[in-house]
């Protein structure tokens, strides 16, 4: 039976009440459910309530420790929230507390294991795992001092590669990466942190912070901020000392600004097609939204991409624009190839080439009289074809001249 008192549990106590059993405890995770084909929870699976365990734990308490735990009702645990999954590690710590279960309706003193998520041990967003020395964990000197130094109140400083934070029997994934930040928070930021680097920040700008970021050089204290960012950058600094978003070297990241203006390094700047060029990427300080990642892809499964522009919408390579489609429709009043300045009309094909191929034919039926020999024709020439043929060639030439205005495109301009 659990028997220890800790934490919140101490806050509020039954008065009148003898507590035998801890409303809320503290406790290590042995066991996580994640999915039906673990062999080491694939009984626990099966006998606990199929797919709605994936999440829950087995633990086992900090007071009464027991190398061989068994799985059973006594120490199994489910995610206390049912909207937010922080599913821990092996070995972390985690509050447990005796909540109702759906049994709620026949009976009502009939409860549950609940667990919250991971204590902060390490203070670290990575993990939080500690192992249990009643398993004979062997670790390294330097790291067994990690510990030390931490349960004193200082921050974990791995500074080897011995990161033993299991059992020898663990057969689960995670494998843990020295260089994973914490993030550093600004008065009154709210950040959500996962373990491998991705982060959201719902902050603010913070002018004249003692350690500075990138997104307060405009607006005003407080104006919101939003950053979603996955992986972070390098930096020649020690693992454990927090880290500010980088807009140009974290992996991926989406800013949702206010009056911020980001130092984003676009990859091509060049605005030649413009009379009037939009506002510089580093100048602009007003509500945008800014993505960048080593690729960025738009697919619609169903339906249309939209983009829709109060003003312009520029596409800015520094190789080249490629369109494969089996058509292309642009509806404009004015377009421009080559060049802004382009001012010679496109020929429109079709009208131009009806008329070409009448006068192509008329030159040819003149060249073909003009092949035969004078001597040939009556001396008089009253038979002769030459002046009906150039009469027609005439003709067809004056109105091709008279046309040749309607041959060019009012729209279409081209250098």
């Amino acid at each position: 039976m659990i028997t220890q008192v800790t934490g919140l549990s101490s806050l509020n106590p039954q008065k009148g009440v003898e507590q035998k059993v801890a409303n809320i405890i503290s406790a290590r995770v042995i066991k996580v459910i994640i999915d039906d084909q673990n062999p080491e929870t694939a009984k626990a699976f099966k006998d606990f309530g199929g797919w709605s365990t994936i999440g829950c734990i087995f633990f086992t308490s900090l007071n009464e420790p027991n190398p061989n735990v068994e799985f059973t009702s006594n120490n199994f645990a489910l995610p206390l929230f049912p909207n937010v999954s922080a599913v821990p590690l092996k070995n972390e710590i985690v509050y447990i507390m005796s909540m109702p279960n759906s049994n709620i309706q026949s009976d009502v003193n009939e409860t549950t294991y609940y667990y919250f998520q991971s204590i902060n041990i390490w203070g670290s967003a990575h993990h939080n795992a500690i192992p249990d020395p009643i398993n004979g964990n062997s670790n390294p000197e330097s790291q067994r001092q990690d510990y030390i130094e931490t349960e004193i109140g200082n921050v974990r400083r791995v500074t080897d590669g011995g990161t033993e934070i299991f059992d020898d029997d663990y057969r689960g994934t995670f494998q843990e990466k020295l260089e994973i930040r914490n993030m550093l928070p600004y008065e009154g930021d709210y950040i959500y942190q996962g373990r491998w680097g991705n982060t959201i920040r719902l902050g603010s700008t913070v002018t004249d912070a003692a350690i500075p970021n990138t997104w307060s050089s405009t607006g005003e204290n407080g104006d919101p901020i939003m950053i979603l960012k996955n992986g972070q950058h390098d930096e020649d600094k020690d693992p454990w000392i927090p880290q500010v978003e980088d807009i140009n070297t974290d992996l991926s990241s989406i800013y949702l600004t206010s009056t911020q203006a980001l130092p984003i390094d676009v990859a091509s700047k060049k605005y030649d097609s413009y009379f009037n060029p939009p506002t510089s990427t580093k100048e602009f300080d007003s509500e945008q939204v800014v993505i960048n990642s080593g690729r960025i892809l738009f697919n619609s499964k169903n339906d249309n991409i939209l983009l829709s522009s109060f003003d312009t919408i520029n596409l800015n390579s520094l190789n080249s624009l490629n369109i494969d489609t089996p058509k292309t429709v642009i509806q404009s009043k004015e377009i421009y190839l080559g060049d802004k300045y382009a001012t010679e009309p496109i020929i429109l094909g079709d009208t131009f080439l009806a008329d070409f191929q009448i006068l192509l034919n008329k030159i040819n039926e003149l060249s073909s009289a003009l092949m035969v020999p004078m001597s040939l024709y009556p001396p008089v020439g009253a038979n002769s074809p030459l002046p009906l043929i150039a009469t027609s060639v005439k003709g067809q030439c004056g109105k091709m001249i008279g046309r040749i205005n309607k041959y060019k495109s009012k729209v279409s301009k081209s250098k």
